[in-house]
């Protein structure tokens, strides 16, 4: 019977999806660990890894969008909205969950059980989540004091900026490659993200060692890597995790979906800068990402008088400091039926659930946008309002991710047309990849899809725009594509401060970017050898160009 009930608990944490967001898209981390339960158990253990990676990535995809404008970033100053708390989650994924894991599973293996792919699949993952706790904070534990808990209670941080824990990560990386290059896979049903597919995850390995290559400013073996050939190069070998449309007894929807999609309307706000971004330029994915509940926003011209009780700035002046700019048209209402907010509106929720921008089918599995201009709820409530069920996924590292990454190198290189036409294929993944997502929705009108000449004319537009302003293009149509799965948005912007397009926040004085987020509180409230942050100026040790603008 224990072991029944234990067996339970745990497909449900493999199956869980309650990341759940608010307004302010800020997701309920899973930080209580299942290890008391795991323990012993290979398959249980490399479940939880994945599922608390997963839970790291929600975090990072979530946060570095809003800080870039792809979502919509609640609160006026910068150092106020990212406090202490921020990276809790992530620290605790790796430190309390993926770390003791893994070594449990190191312990586990003798001569007659295998346990190489479960702890190679693992590692690569460790890896990643440590470059993006640097990336994010700057200073971490090193391994070496982090895998021994009892001697080293109170670990103390690097004190180089990370780049330590960089080069450490690579090592992980080249040591889980040559285990899955020798050690075939004996538990692919416990995969959750590729099935046992040993050539995936180590493409997965040899993509991240890129990216890490890339952020460092290391382009000889980027480009080294790339000639390789063994990295995610085709949309069949993207990084996702897939959700689910299983509603209880645990909800498996992807997180948007559940705060979108209710009986109660829709509960996030969208990036008013990124729905015009994409609209200004007929992009085709814009049907795709966004859902609009209502043909009309207030203060628009289909209702020049406004309506204060749904969108109370409709009746306010613009903000001087955006006066005579394009964002000064946007800072409040879009043409269209576009419903969001802009970057550091810090109002409450009016009565507009049913009426702002909901969640389309990409990535979240919601509805296509086919100007039916209906509400939006539940599957148990109205089929016909609930799209994809929520059955989406979180990107991690798509294909088309690393054809910006390689377009971003050439440019540095001078090689202009080389860069736009690895720009051009990311594009075109992209949106092919998007376009397979209206399938999810039963009551899609394809009509309203766009046609193959219309997304030739987008890409056509873009390769002209590349032409004339190319860091701009590039990092605007790569923040675009990377909606839903913007984790590395952070990294572009304070490596090369573009795009400049992005709209300054309605505090006229926000404080400046952020280079780090403050040292995660349950980590400096208990430990005695670190001296928590007063600002969040303090660079990553591969930050070395000036700050973006202060907006």
């Amino acid at each position: 019977m224990i072991n029944k009930i234990k067996i339970i608990l745990i497909a449900a944490l493999v199956a869980v999806g309650t990341l759940f967001q608010s307004c302010e898209t800020t997701e309920l981390e899973l930080t209580n660990s299942p290890n008391n339960l795991t323990s012993g158990d290979p398959v249980f253990l490399l479940n939880n890894i994945q599922i608390q990676y997963r839970n790291s990535q929600v975090t990072f995809n979530n946060r570095s969008s809003e800080l870039t404008r792809i979502d919509y970033m609640f609160g006026r100053v910068y150092f106020s909205n990212y406090g202490a708390n921020t990276m809790n989650g992530p620290w605790g994924d790796l430190y309390s969950d993926i770390l003791p894991d893994v070594k449990e599973l190191e312990n586990l293996e003798s001569e007659d059980r295998d346990l190489g792919f479960n702890i190679a699949i693992s590692r690569i993952m460790q890896a990643h989540l440590m470059m993006q706790l640097v990336d994010f904070i700057g200073n971490i534990v090193p391994m070496e004091f982090a895998t021994q808990p009892t001697e080293f209670p109170t670990p103390e941080l690097s004190t180089d900026g990370g780049e330590s824990s960089y080069a450490e990560a690579i090592q992980i990386l080249n040591e889980a490659i040559s285990v899955l290059n020798n050690d075939p896979p004996t538990t692919s049903a416990s995969d959750l993200y590729y099935g046992g597919d040993t050539s995936k995850w180590i493409k997965v390995a040899n993509t991240l060692k890129m990216r890490a290559a890339l952020t460092t400013g290391d382009y000889s073996t980027f480009n080294s890597l790339v000639n390789a050939g063994n990295f995610i190069s085709s949309t069949d070998d993207d990084f996702q995790w897939q959700y689910g449309t299983q509603i209880a007894p645990v909800n498996t929807q992807h997180q948007d979906y559940q705060v979108d999609y209710t009986t109660s309307g829709a509960g996030i706000y969208y990036s008013n800068w990124l729905m015009n971004t994409m609209l200004v330029n007929n992009d085709p994915r814009t049907r795709y990402y966004f859902y609009r509940q209502s043909e009309c926003t207030p203060g628009a011209s289909c209702n020049p008088a406004g309506n204060g009780e749904t969108l109370q700035c409709s009746l306010q002046a613009i903000p001087t400091h955006l006066q005579g700019t394009p964002c000064g048209d946007i800072w409040c209402y879009m043409e269209g039926g576009y419903w969001g907010r802009a970057h550091g509106n810090d109002e409450g929720t009016p009565p507009d659930n049913f009426t702002r921008t909901a969640a389309g089918v990409y990535p979240a599995a919601g509805k296509f946008d086919d100007d039916d201009f209906s509400g939006v709820s539940d599957f148990t409530t109205n089929p016909d309002a609930a799209g994809g069920q929520g059955a989406g996924i979180e990107p991690i590292i798509l294909a088309s991710y690393v054809d910006f990454w390689r377009a971003e190198v050439a440019l540095v290189q001078g090689q202009n047309g080389t860069a736009a036409g690895h720009m051009e294929n990311g594009l075109r993944k992209s949106i092919a990849k998007v376009q397979s997502f209206i399938g999810l929705d039963p009551n899609a009108d394809s009509d309203f899809a766009p046609s193959e000449g219309d997304i030739d004319a987008f890409v056509a537009s873009k390769l002209v725009d590349f032409n004339d302003s190319p860091w701009e293009t590039l990092g605007e149509q790569y923040f675009v594509t990377m909606y839903g799965g913007g984790a590395d948005a952070h990294n572009f912007y304070r490596r090369t401060g573009f795009p400049t397009s992005v709209c300054p926040s309605l505090e006229p004085d926000p404080g400046p970017y952020p280079r780090t987020f403050l040292y995660p509180a349950s980590e400096a409230s208990v430990n005695g050898n670190i001296t928590q942050r007063t600002d969040n100026n303090e660079p990553v040790f591969w930050n070395t160009q000036p700050l973006p603008p202060s907006n």
